[in-house]
């Protein structure tokens, strides 16, 4: 049983900075993509960034330059480092990973975690 386990989330200052985490667990033969989505309330559930298996991220415009998208594949983890957060961050965050198993590839998510920017 493969889980996706979040940590980091949590209520800061606009300008300061967090991390987010999201280790992998279980049975699974690689991670070929992992990527953070963010839901506002009242908002759809967008891709804040990505990350291959090959190292290539991505990221939506809105983040860029202060978001930075990193994994660590010894540890199944990946990171994100948010600086110059601003009250538009606000959003659960949940990350994503597309996992590789002997009969196919298959998409998990986290719980999520709660990004609250105060003004």
């Amino acid at each position: 049983q493969v889980q996706l386990v979040e940590s980091g989330g949590g209520v800061v200052q606009a300008g300061g900075s967090l991390r987010l985490s999201c280790t992998a667990s279980g049975t699974f033969l690689s991670i070929l993509v992992m990527g953070w989505y963010r839901e506002a309330a009242g908002k759809q559930r967008e891709l804040v960034a990505s990350i291959t298996a090959s190292n290539r991220r991505s990221y939506t415009d809105s983040v860029k330059g202060r978001f930075t998208i990193s994994r660590d594949i010894h540890k199944d983890t990946m990171y994100l480092e948010m600086n110059s957060l601003k009250p538009e961050d606000t959003a659960v965050y949940y990350c994503n990973a597309r996992l590789d198993h002997d009969v196919g590839y298959q998409d998990y998510w986290g719980q999520g975690t709660q990004v609250t920017v105060s003004s």
